[in-house]
């Protein structure tokens, strides 16, 4: 399982989602160019020291993120516009769980290049929820689901012992 983020905009989320992969052992790949330079001291403050425990990597654009692409992945999306609820989605160990800029989602030829397209469900008259927000969300729904939410508990507990 991995986490992908879209040419980001904004760097606390990236921080908070360096953090999460941290947390749970899930690598992070950050899709260029960023909206902000990638070493930003606000990013940092947000992932606090997991930046030192999170395994990310950096592709300089869309076609580099593409060319590395784990075989046999499957690239799911996260989005308003999709219809089908994370939670009704049967997700994979290898799936990349990709979100989009903040401010304004992926270009039709990015939506156009994922496997499949998954959204929140929300009450009515509200836009989106926090990018990261929306990660931490279904990336816990996708690790339960393939056992592996038990896999990084596991590491952490024989860390402490």
């Amino acid at each position: 399982m991995r986490l992908a983020l879209y040419q980001p905009d904004i760097p606390p989320n990236v921080g908070a989602l360096m953090r999460l992969g941290a947390c749970l052992g899930v690598p992070l790949d950050v899709i260029e160019p960023c909206g902000f330079p990638l070493g930003d001291k606000t990013m940092r403050r947000a992932a606090l020291d997991y930046s030192a425990h999170a395994d990310v990597s950096r592709h300089v654009s869309w076609a580099d993120f593409l060319i590395t692409r784990p075989g046999g992945s499957r690239l799911i999306l996260l989005s308003t516009k999709a219809d089908l609820c994370y939670t009704d989605f049967h997700f994979r160990p290898n799936d990349i769980l990709m979100v989009g800029r903040e401010t304004a989602g992926v270009p039709d030829t990015v939506w156009a290049e994922t496997d499949a397209q998954i959204t929140i469900p929300m009450v009515a008259d509200v836009r989106s929820l926090n990018v990261a927000t929306a990660a931490a969300m279904v990336l816990g729904e996708a690790l339960r689901q393939t056992g592996l939410l038990a896999t990084a508990s596991s590491l952490t507990a024989s860390a402490a012992s």
